[in-house]
């Protein structure tokens, strides 16, 4: 379903701008250091409803839903 393949990309990008920004701002000079962002799960993007996260856990391609946190899966 293309709205469910567009939600994921949606997060995905979300995640990645996430880390990084936690990964620039650690201290110092951040983009030097070689340290990585701790944060793994985020609050999905609000344009897409809850429905379309619990049915992208449920086909495996995300975690979670805890506290309305989501993770992607390892691997």
């Amino acid at each position: 379903m293309e709205i469910l393949r567009r939600a994921l990309k949606a997060f995905q990008k979300s995640l990645k701008v996430t880390q990084l920004d936690s990964e620039s701002t650690l201290g110092g000079r951040g983009m030097t250091s070689g340290r990585t962002s701790g944060i793994i799960g985020i609050t999905p993007p609000n344009r897409f409803p809850r429905e379309v996260w619990d049915e992208l856990v449920r086909q495996g391609q995300l975690r979670g839903g805890r506290q309305g946190v989501y993770e992607l899966p390892p691997g």
